[in-house]
């Protein structure tokens, strides 16, 4: 078998980048990112592969399958690039050829008989010993009450079950980016962020729907709170937070407005009792169950101050059913939610939600007066996060569709053998294993990043690079299944339509290439 070559793989992984370089910088000098949207959106995915694949270094280093399973990932990463090049070489600003020189790698670790013998092993994680157990904590709890109760919540579009809240506020799933002073248990080290990675992808390993996401909402909140919130807001919300007594929804996008938050219609206005609310949120995840929502409104009427005029509130509300809610306040104010149904990522609920003269206290706007206008920085901060956990509930979603692609490979025979006997299989599992793998790894670098308070990019990055990821993965695993895979009895099928969401919140994937990730790479292209 070939043997892996680390060094190889470092010298193709410095000269897929130099070639992104030098695609920025033309990109750049080229005028506006929206002239040039295709080559700026191939631009941010190739370079967070080729990130990924540069994440994957030092766990290649740390044992032969390691090695091997970096080898195949890089070699993958860059023949992606050079699909993307090829007979476009002019819009990039590169010329023919200029990957040549990695070629030979590629023949060699994208060579099927090399993938082959990885034997579909995914290879081990290398957690420290805390982390294991906190793997080791939620991934019992995943088993025990998430996984059995999943594909009911899915197939009769039925609201989480309380259990699994009350389940996880126990064994502080709440508390985890909540500080220790504000008693959670957050320490304000790397291991805070590395938890939560950890923790959302063996919940999600049990259900994107009831497991992982429900972390989601109360770590934005919790973020925001820790970067914006008076001492009095943190002191009073954090708690509750942490010990699931309240949980969040956040309501910043509006219909006419998704990504684009600088457009945002909703306002708050001052009135005697407080702020009044008026304006209508959509795609508020969990917004009937939640007991408050993180509110991004405009309490700036000026318009052209675009973002600068956003604040962020926190809105309590009454716990209302799965399926729309409506409530009123003595003064007249109305609030109401209309769920929109989905093909997949059930159980939370997602909603549009209308504000009629809602009233909240003057208390409710985070960070007080300070907070004015703050609004849009404050919620940034909470989804940077976000993305990162994204990934990491991209990553358990791949991994519980691959696990079931192995099982029914095994079982599962077709002209006379198991469909894990043919190579077209063994080559799909190994492929499979090698993107989670490095999915996961880059998704361990970010978190260590953020903790030293870096990352914002590579955070998008790795959002964008395991979310599409993961779309491929569970196709991949459906596939496998033939026809069962289609099958609602079947797992497989919940994993497939509930990946599909992944690359479209918390930022969809076409604005966060090119608002985002392009922008900085073109950022970064012009300043060196």
């Amino acid at each position: 078998m070939t043997e892996p070559d680390l060094s190889g793989a470092a010298a193709v992984i410095d000269t897929a980048s130099l070639l992104l370089d030098r695609a920025a910088k033309h990109l750049a000098a080229s005028g506006s990112i929206d002239d040039q949207q295709q080559v700026a959106y191939d631009l941010a995915h190739a370079a967070s592969a080729v990130e990924s694949s540069r994440a994957l270094l030092d766990y290649g280093g740390k044992g032969d399958l390691e090695a091997r399973i970096t080898c195949a990932f890089v070699a993958d990463a860059v023949h992606d690039l050079a699909c993307k090049l090829l007979g476009r070489e002019e819009e990039w600003g590169v010329e023919p050829g200029d990957l040549d020189t990695a070629l030979p790698f590629l023949r060699s670790y994208r060579a099927s008989d090399f993938l082959i013998g990885l034997g579909g092993q995914a290879g081990p994680r290398h957690l420290d010993a805390d982390f294991e157990m906190v793997q080791d904590t939620f991934r019992r709890f995943a088993e025990q009450e998430i996984k059995p109760k999943a594909e009911h919540v899915h197939r009769h579009n039925a609201d989480v079950p309380e259990e699994i809240i009350q389940g996880l506020a126990e064994i502080g799933a709440f508390g985890l980016s909540v500080p220790e002073e504000y008693e959670g248990f957050a320490g304000g080290g790397e291991s805070d962020y590395m938890g939560m990675v950890v923790a959302t992808e063996e919940l999600s390993r049990g259900s994107l729907g009831i497991g992982g996401s429900l972390i989601t909402r109360p770590e934005i909140l919790t973020r925001a709170l820790v970067r914006g919130g008076t001492e009095e807001q943190k002191r009073h919300w954090l708690p509750k937070l942490a010990d699931g007594s309240v949980m969040a929804a956040v309501a910043v996008t509006e219909p006419d407005f998704g990504s684009d938050v600088a457009g945002l219609k909703v306002t708050a206005t001052r009135v005697d009792a407080g702020w009044e609310i008026n304006g209508v949120k959509t795609w508020c995840t969990f917004g009937a169950r939640a007991d408050v929502f993180m509110l991004l409104a405009r309490t700036d009427p000026d318009r052209s101050k675009t973002h600068r005029g956003l604040s962020l509130f926190v809105v309590p509300k009454p716990r209302g059913e799965g399926h729309g809610f409506e409530f009123t306040q003595d003064g007249g104010g109305k609030i109401s939610g209309r769920a929109i149904d989905t093909i997949g990522y059930r159980g939370m609920h997602s909603y549009e939600v209308a504000f009629e003269g809602w009233t909240v206290p003057e208390d409710s706007l985070i960070g007080g007066e300070a907070g004015l206008g703050r609004g849009f920085y404050y919620q940034m901060e909470g989804f940077e996060n976000g993305r990162l956990q994204t990934a990491a509930r991209a990553v358990g979603v791949m991994q519980a569709a691959y696990e079931a692609a192995v099982a029914y490979a095994e079982d599962r025979k077709v002209f006379g053998q198991p469909v894990g006997a043919y190579q077209l299989t063994q080559v799909k599992l190994a492929r499979m294993a090698v993107v989670i793998q490095a999915a996961r790894q880059f998704s361990y670098a970010v978190a260590r990043m953020m903790a030293k308070g870096e990352g914002a990019l590579e955070a998008s990055m790795v959002k964008a690079y395991v979310c599409k990821a993961a779309e491929w993965v569970t196709r991949e695993a459906l596939q496998i299944h033939g026809g069962m895979g289609y099958a609602e009895e079947y797992d497989v099928s919940r994993y497939f339509v509930d990946a599909r969401v992944l690359s479209i919140f918390e930022g969809a994937d076409e604005t966060l290439c090119l608002k985002i990730i392009a922008r900085r790479l073109l950022e970064r292209a012009g300043a060196s």
